[in-house]
């Protein structure tokens, strides 16, 4: 591998890690309304589980309030089941042509928990960063074995590494921290 190969993969890795932080810290609830809560749901409808976006749209008109528009009204008992079976402890109320869900306020203890949840997202998207760093350096030490790249080119390539992890586990923190302090909010 070429020190510019194992610099793109380890680049595209520790953004995908990323990506995957941004997922999971968007479905932890905030004392507002968000659409994201409900994103990971999937229904059973049509004989399959379906992402719920592909069945209706969903929207947050006000701060404490989520509302669900099924394209098809046949669908609307199922995305209702599934959002009664799912964890998100969320109460919907359907009128028929859609569903809302009032999203109750937190509890201070609530939000400790979702606090120290965002903290262990955060913590388990370093280490996935760090594994990327430990996979980029091998493949550098391994390129110098087989004289793919001078030793030189070896430290250039671990340095870039390095730098790079630093640059995105800055960003998972900075994540971390914007995420807690909308869980923190009154």
């Amino acid at each position: 591998m070429s020190s510019d190969e194992i610099l793109f993969d380890a680049e595209e890795r520790m953004e995908k890690a990323i990506g995957v932080l941004k997922n999971a810290l968007a479905g932890i609830r905030t004392g507002r309304a968000n659409p994201g809560l409900v994103d990971s749901l999937r229904v059973e409808a049509y004989g399959s589980p379906t992402p719920i976006k592909q069945l209706a749209s969903v929207g947050a008109p006000e701060p404490t309030q989520i509302v669900i528009r099924p394209y098809d009204p046949g669908t609307i008992k199922d995305i209702e089941k599934a959002i009664i079976a799912s964890d998100l402890g969320l109460n919907p109320q359907n009128d028929g042509k859609l569903i809302r869900i009032n999203i109750p306020p937190l509890s201070t203890e609530v939000r400790r928990k979702m606090v120290t949840r965002i903290k262990e997202l955060a913590e388990e998207a370093k280490v996935s960063i760090r594994n990327i760093r430990r996979d980029a350096n091998k493949a550098a030490d391994q390129a110098e074995k087989s004289k793919e790249l001078s030793e030189d080119d070896r430290d250039a390539v671990k340095e870039e590494v390095q730098e790079l992890t630093k640059r995105y586990e800055g960003q998972a923190t900075e994540m971390a921290k914007t995420r807690e302090t909308e869980v923190m909010e009154n």
